[in-house]
């Protein structure tokens, strides 16, 4: 036998398809973070991205695809540091493993942007991002609290818009650090300060705008487990639109900005005003409607039978239980005379089957002067026995002196 027939010999694509099986079965294959240097970087006219990644040692072929590409804040450049998400997989045609890139972010803030995604990922998991725990602001709050730094531009912002919309809100401010490694802690704690206090009905969280770094406090665990647990409802305005922190997924309203915020908080006096002067309006002639209509249904009832002669209906009623009671006391005249009837039936048929009647005929009853019983035969008298006849007219009392039996007996 040819050793070769023996073995499994495959094809190449199918060795391939089983390299690409392997690899895609891997977990740490499926999902990794790679850095290096962007070399040979070709941008495809169908908007998929074509380099190589490298660092000191090694090369590894990369493809972004249009899907992935068309959403990088920034172009890719050759020579360009970055951290890459994605997974790898063989080019069967090729053989050729290769990263597949579905996120790429500058190495200058990567590290930073990671972190970002192992907590977001891990929170959400937990269920701090929720949309069914995430509770309606209030519409007129009576008091806002503001954690933000008391030295900056936003609280005057916040400041200066609520005047505009409302000018008798009550602010209590909490200031804290909002960059530095202070500001999370204090975030934190001027969160679970004013649901301690419990004198504000809603919480702004707010900053403005900066790089990944400064705003880094707002991504930090701690302040996000104190938005989750506080029993006020708080709004996250940190950064500018397009700035996301951790402590906006967890809040219960995103604000793109601080000012809109204080716009969301607080709808403008002039607006609730004249929501109160429709409502009024409605309301008034809601009453007025309704006024007319119980006064057209009074006149109505005043009009009727039963209003200007309330006591026909009880003499009708009076009238039609008199014809009802002379029926009822027909009905049971002729029941009484129907069931007297049958009771001199009855009585006639018991008087004929009366044993009245056998003695009227002549007849006799005999009975036992011992124990009362009747006599029937002869069989139940002995001689001597003391008996007792019943005729029509009185009884007799007589003693046997012989028996005789009938012949036919």
């Amino acid at each position: 036998m040819n050793m070769m027939s023996a073995m499994n010999v495959l094809t190449v694509s199918q060795l391939n398809k089983y390299i690409k099986d392997l690899i895609s079965k891997d977990v740490v294959l499926s999902g990794l973070w790679v850095k290096g240097e962007i070399s040979n970087f070709k941008n495809h006219y169908s908007g998929h991205f074509y380099f190589t990644l490298k660092d000191e040692k090694s090369l590894l072929k990369c493809v972004m695809f249009r899907s992935n590409a068309s959403l990088l804040p920034f172009m890719p450049e050759n020579g360009m540091k970055v951290i890459i998400r994605g997974y790898i997989s063989v080019f069967e045609r090729d053989g050729q493993y290769q990263l597949y890139a579905e996120e790429m972010q500058p190495d200058g803030i990567g590290a930073l942007y990671i972190a970002f995604e192992k907590l977001k990922k891990k929170l959400e998991a937990e269920g701090l991002f929720d949309a069914s725990r995430k509770r309606r602001l209030p519409f007129l709050p009576g008091a806002i609290g503001v954690v933000t730094s008391s030295t900056g531009a936003v609280i005057r912002d916040i400041i200066n818009v609520l005047s505009r919309r409302f000018y008798n809100v009550n602010l209590k401010l909490y200031p804290v650090q909002v960059q530095g490694e202070q500001a999370a802690g204090q975030i934190a704690a001027a969160v679970r300060r004013f649901n301690e206090l419990d004198n504000v009905d809603v919480i702004i969280v707010a900053r403005g705008g900066g790089s990944l770094e400064e705003l880094w406090p707002f991504n930090e665990e701690i302040v996000a487990r104190s938005i989750y647990e506080s029993r006020i409802p708080v709004i996250s305005a940190v950064g500018h639109e397009t700035d996301f922190t951790i402590a906006d997924f967890v809040a219960d309203v995103r604000a793109p900005t601080p000012s809109a915020a204080a716009e969301l908080v607080m709808p403008e006096r002039a607006v609730v005003e004249n929501r109160l002067d429709g409502l009024r309006l409605r309301l008034r002639n809601a009453v007025m409607k309704k006024t007319s209509m119980e006064r057209l249904l009074l006149k109505r009832i005043e009009g009727s039978v039963a209003f200007r002669q309330p006591l026909n209906k009880i003499y009708q009623d009076r009238m039609l239980l008199d014809v009802q009671k002379k029926y009822m006391q027909k009905a049971l005249s002729a029941l009484n005379t129907e069931y007297r009837n049958r009771l001199s039936l009855l009585a006639a048929t018991l008087d004929t089957l009366s044993p009245l009647k056998s003695l009227a005929r002549g007849y006799s009853i005999t009975k036992s002067k011992k124990d009362g019983s009747l006599i029937k035969s002869i069989h139940a008298v002995s001689v001597g026995d003391r008996l007792e006849i019943s005729l029509t007219d009185g009884r007799l009392g007589c003693t046997v002196d012989s028996i005789e039996g009938d012949n036919n007996g």
